[in-house]
């Protein structure tokens, strides 16, 4: 089954894992990042994250253009 792309960068997500403390788990090789080694509670945490973060933005963008 060929992989999905996903939305959002590996450095994103590396960045998360960071902040969460378990970027350790996570093999980077350049460019290259393999979550093989988080548990699917980790990747879990980092795709709340996500969400958390985009959720704020697009509260910031709707504040910014209603002017407040």
């Amino acid at each position: 089954m060929p992989q999905r792309r996903s939305m959002v960068s590996d450095q994103v997500k590396y960045e998360i894992a960071r902040e969460l403390g378990f970027a350790n788990k996570i093999r980077r090789n350049g460019d290259s990042y393999d979550y093989g080694d988080i548990t699917t509670r980790e990747a879990g945490l980092i795709v709340r994250r996500l969400i958390e973060r985009a959720e704020t933005a697009m509260a910031n963008q709707l504040k910014r253009e209603r002017g407040h």
